[in-house]
Formats: C-alpha cells, structure tokens, sequence
C-alpha cells in the first residue's frame, strides 16, 4: 500500500533575498514560486508520501491551463471560450514537475528509491469547459470538451514522456454533479487515455451514488474519490467495488474541507474498511482533495499522520 497526495500544498509567492535572485528579478527571470514548489515537495517527503506532486502552487485549477490553451482567455478571474480550442502554445507543467523530481531525487541522496516517484496532474476537460463561459464558436459544451481533450492530450503525452511520473492524474470534480455528458466524459478521457505508457488515474471529489456505475467504466487505471469527507461514499464502495476489476482506489482518508488534525481513530478505520472492501494491494491511500487551503503545520500533520496508518498497515 502507497501513499499520494491529491494535489495542490499551502504555498505562497517568494521574493528574491540575495544578489544573484535580485539579478534574475531585474532581467524578469526570477521565479518566485520555485521555492514553493521546493519546500511542499520536502514536506510531502518529510510527511512520509510515496508519490509526490509539485504542490500545484502556481494557481487555480483552471486557469493554470486554460492561460496557455488558444480558444480560451481569462478575463477577472473568470476563464471564457472564445474559439476554437487548439493545442498549448507551451509545456505547461513540465518544468515544475522536472524541479520537484530533482528535490526529490537530491533528497534521497542522488536515486530515489522504488515505488517512489512523482505523479503529474492535469484538470480535465470536462471540469475545464464547466467552469467556463462559451462566448462563441462552439454551440455545445459536449464539443468543447472533446476539442480539450486533444489539447490537454498533448500536455499529458509530453508529462509522460520527459518526467517519467509514476502516474498521471486527471482532475474532474465535475463528474459527480449530474451536470456533465458521461459518454462525452468517458470519450475524453479515452482520447487522454490512447497510446499513453503510464498508469491513468482520475479524481473525482463529491458524493458518488449517482456517478460510480458510469465512472468504474472510464478507461483508467486508478479511481481516485474522497471518504473522510462524507458519509455516503463508503458504502457506494462496498456494495460496487466489483465493477472497479482491475482498477486501483485512490482512498481520501483525510478530511481536507477541515482545517484541523483528523482524529486518528477516524483515518484508522477508514482505512481498515477499505482494505477489507478492495485489499491492501490495490490501495492509494490520500487526501480527499488539495489541502492548498489549510494552515502549512495542518496540511503536513495530516499527511504525516495518513502515512502512519499507511505504514501500520504495510
């Protein structure tokens, strides 16, 4: 059993402190997210993750990437499609990513060990084109979504390629709201999906009753959702975990709408349920979502604290 996190770390913007920085910071090169991406990989380390991120640090989930997707702008904090949706004008999270493995490999003194690593992170298509505003081209959101996945495709495919990540993870909180096409869902992920040499995951925050049978479908490897935070998903687990087959869970043990330590005894049986439900081997355990909104000390209390249930039961 492997620990992860979903995603996004409390992080802030630093400000160059020495000369060499300040040089940078006059030519417009100094990068004032690169210690942050530093110190949330070494907390997730120093907490006992398995498989890291780069802390997501560099903005919401959306914007993140839609400022770097012709077809889409971003306009007051709000992100609009304009026209068509067409490949990024960059690599959008490889340098970051590129970084964390770097501080993870220094951090084990020159080779990370197996069964470590770091994973990539994508929002997906359909929670993209949910958040947004159609301003024209496109008549349908189902459209839009499709148009997505092939740009977003072409991130997901360079991740694999240059970073070597464990896993990719696709982020689509919107798949439990009622509100998207689940066969459209399931065809852009598929597109996402197609030729790709590393394991798939997707997330998918929310209360699952409605969306489970459709999602255990989803041509994916790993099935992440959130139990600490709810009291209905459990339950969905046990009666449906059959249709999950050969499919992993990513298992949120840790309430991350909370800005407080969990009770120990909560994670414990969260998590004893789950291996009597799906089995020791085919659990991930994390978060139930980013934890980019609690305090530094809370987040890496109840990472270290979901890695001591880990290791209890490895």
């Amino acid at each position: 059993m492997k620990s992860t996190v979903v995603g996004s770390f409390p992080a802030s913007e630093s400000s160059p402190s020495n000369f060499k920085d300040k040089l940078l910071n006059s030519f417009g090169a100094y990068d004032p997210f690169k210690e942050a991406i530093k110190s949330s990989v070494i907390a997730q380390l120093d907490a006992g993750v398995d498989i890291i991120s780069d802390g997501q640090v560099r903005g919401d989930m959306v914007s993140i990437f839609t400022k770097y997707i012709p077809g889409m702008k971003i306009e007051d904090g709000n992100t609009f499609i304009v026209g068509k949706i067409r490949n990024p004008t960059q690599e959008i999270s490889i340098n970051d990513l590129q970084y964390a493995k770097k501080v993870m490999t220094d951090y084990y003194g020159g080779k990370i060990p197996e069964g470590k690593g770091v994973k990539g992170i994508i929002t997906g298509p359909n929670t993209i084109v949910h958040s947004s505003r159609i301003q024209s081209f496109y008549k349908s959101k189902e459209d839009a979504i499709i148009d997505l996945a092939h740009s977003l495709k072409v991130e997901v495919d360079a991740i694999a390629k240059k970073v070597e990540p464990v896993y990719i993870q696709v982020d689509e909180p919107f798949l439990s709201t009622g509100m998207v096409d689940m066969k459209v869902a399931r065809e852009a992920i598929g597109i996402i999906k197609d030729g790709l040499d590393v394991p798939l995951a997707m997330h998918v925050c929310g209360l699952l009753n409605d969306a489970f049978k459709d999602l255990a479908t989803f041509d994916i490897d790993i099935l992440d959702m959130e139990f600490a935070g709810n009291n209905v998903n459990m339950g969905v687990l046990e009666e449906n975990a059959y249709l999950l087959k050969d499919k992993m869970v990513g298992f949120g043990c840790v309430d991350s709408s909370v800005n407080e330590v969990d009770d120990v005894s909560d994670v414990d049986e969260l998590v004893s349920k789950a291996i009597d439900i799906v089995g020791k081997d085919k659990l991930l355990l994390d978060p139930d979502c980013g934890l980019r909104r609690a305090p530094k000390d809370v987040a890496f209390k109840k990472l270290k604290l979901m890695n001591e249930i880990k290791d209890k039961y490895s």
